[in-house]
């Protein structure tokens, strides 16, 4: 038996619907968690009428020169939005890594999940410059990129 029940299930993000059951997908778990932190950092702040202060403001480093300060503030600035927007999180480690690919930064993002001390990580890409054509590509580029 899993032993993750308190961590929640919840509707899969991007939404799809199962063809069998006609049914939205489900995750629960680690999995949740790993997407609920997804949805954090692609909410911008005071996009959610009812929640102004759910979600990060990346998007306000697009513009940023990418120097050691900015990549310093970005990490701290997304550590403390994770933290306050995630209760099942205990830590985060937020690592950048420009030199990758051109034009996209790397965040690798270390967690403890509370109640389990289980850690995990993802990778996020934040594109400085030119967007992928679509979020589904985002969202596969960080499953793929993800380091354990």
């Amino acid at each position: 038996m899993d032993n993750t029940f308190y961590l929640g299930k919840g509707m899969k993000f991007p939404p799809q619907i199962n063809p069998a059951t006609g049914r939205f997908l489900c995750v629960e778990g680690n999995e949740s968690v790993k997407e609920s932190i997804y949805l954090i950092l692609m909410t911008h702040k005071t996009e959610r009428k009812l929640r102004p202060d759910y979600g990060c403001n990346a998007a306000g480093y697009v513009f940023n020169s990418v120097d050691a300060t900015m990549l310093s503030m970005m990490a701290r600035e997304l550590e403390d939005d994770i933290l306050h927007n995630e209760p099942r999180i205990s830590r985060v480690d937020v690592r950048m890594d420009q030199n990758t690919k051109p034009g996209c930064l790397f965040i690798y993002i270390d967690y403890y999940i509370r109640n389990g001390n289980v850690r995990e990580n993802m990778v996020f890409p934040f594109y400085l410059g030119e967007e992928p054509a679509t979020e589904e590509e985002a969202y596969e580029t960080m499953e793929d990129d993800v380091v354990e």
